[in-house]
C-alpha cells in the first residue's frame, strides 16, 4: 500500500487517469453485457454511476497528495458559483444554440419535426438539472477540468495542455462504443464505430477548447465548468427527440460543426492562449 501512495504522489496525473479509467470501465460492464445479450434486465443505472468514475479519482488522489486542504480547495471549486453575466449568457444560451444549429443545417435532420411546444421548454428546464447534477456533468467536472486541466496547463501550457486532456477525456469513452449510447452495439459495421470513434474525438477536442477557456475567464470554477456540460448533454435529451430523423452520427457531426466554429473562433481570437491568464 505504501508503494502504492508513493506512486501516487509521485505521478498524481497518470495515477489519476488509470483510477478514472478503471473505476469507470469497470462499473460500465453489467451495461455492455446486457446490450449485448449476456445479461438480461435494465442496467441504465450502471451507465449513469460510472460518470462518476473522475469524480472519484480525484478526490482520491487530491486526497493522497493534498489531504484535507486539497479535497476542501475542490469542493470550494465545485461550489465557486459567481462569474459575470456575460459567461453564464455563453454557457446556457450560446452553448445549446451552437448544438442546435449545427443538428438542424444538417438535410434530413429536420424531417419527421414534432414541434416545440410548452411541454418541451418545461421538460428542458427539469431535464437540465438532473442532467447536470445527476449524471456525467457533476461526475466528470471535477476530474477534467477540476484536477486534471490545471496540472495539464500548469505543465504544457493551455492548448497543448487542453489538447492532452480531450485525447484523455475521448478514450475515457471507448466503452461506450460497444453500445447504442455511442451507435454501436451487436450487428453495428466496424466502419461505422471509426466514423463515430473520429467525430466524437473531434467533438471533444472542440468542446475541450471551449471548456478550457470558460474555466480559465472564470476563476477555474468547476460549477462554470458543470453548467457547461450539462449545456451540451441536455439538448440531446429534451431536444433531439423533436427531430426522430436524427441519427448517432448526425448528432456528433451537427455538434462538431457548432462547436468546432465556436472553438477556431476562440483559438483565432486568443492566438491559442485561451485565457487572458491561465489558471495552474
Amino acid at each position: 500500500m505504501t508503494n502504492i501512495r508513493g506512486a501516487i504522489q509521485k505521478h498524481p496525473l497518470a495515477s489519476y487517469t488509470v483510477i478514472a479509467y478503471a473505476i469507470s470501465w469497470i462499473l460500465v460492464i453489467p451495461f455492455i453485457l446486457s446490450e449485448w445479450g449476456v445479461l438480461h434486465g435494465d442496467y441504465r443505472i450502471a451507465f449513469i454511476i460510472k460518470s462518476f468514475g473522475p469524480f472519484a479519482a480525484a478526490l482520491i488522489v487530491t486526497g493522497i497528495t493534498e489531504g484535507k486542504q486539497g479535497i476542501e480547495t475542490l469542493r470550494g471549486r465545485i461550489r465557486q458559483w459567481r462569474a459575470g453575466w456575460v459567461w453564464y449568457a455563453l454557457t446556457l444560451l450560446a452553448i445549446p444554440a451552437l448544438f442546435m444549429i449545427g443538428l438542424l443545417i444538417q438535410p434530413g435532420a429536420a424531417s419527421g419535426f414534432t414541434g416545440l411546444t410548452p411541454a418541451v421548454i418545461i421538460g428542458y428546464l427539469v431535464s437540465f438539472v438532473i442532467v447536470a447534477f445527476g449524471g456525467g456533468p457533476l461526475g466528470e467536472e471535477p476530474g477534467w477540468r477540476g484536477f486534471a486541466l490545471p496540472r495539464l496547463q500548469g505543465t504544457y501550457g493551455s492548448l497543448k495542455g487542453t489538447l492532452l486532456l480531450s485525447l484523455i477525456w475521448t478514450c475515457w469513452h471507448l466503452p461506450d462504443f460497444l453500445t447504442s449510447a455511442q451507435g454501436g452495439g451487436p450487428g453495428v459495421p466496424a466502419s461505422t464505430l471509426l466514423v463515430n470513434f473520429v467525430l466524437f474525438l473531434l467533438l471533444v477536442t472542440s468542446l475541450s477548447i471551449l471548456f478550457t477557456w470558460l474555466f480559465n475567464h472564470t476563476g477555474g470554477s468547476i460549477f462554470m465548468a458543470i453548467l457547461a456540460h450539462a449545456s451540451v448533454n441536455t439538448p440531446q435529451v429534451a431536444l433531439v427527440p423533436m427531430f426522430p430523423a436524427v441519427t448517432t452520427t448526425m448528432l456528433n457531426t451537427g455538434a462538431l460543426i457548432g462547436f468546432g466554429v465556436a472553438a477556431l473562433v476562440v483559438l483565432l481570437v486568443t492566438k491559442g492562449k485561451l485565457s487572458c491568464k491561465e489558471i495552474v
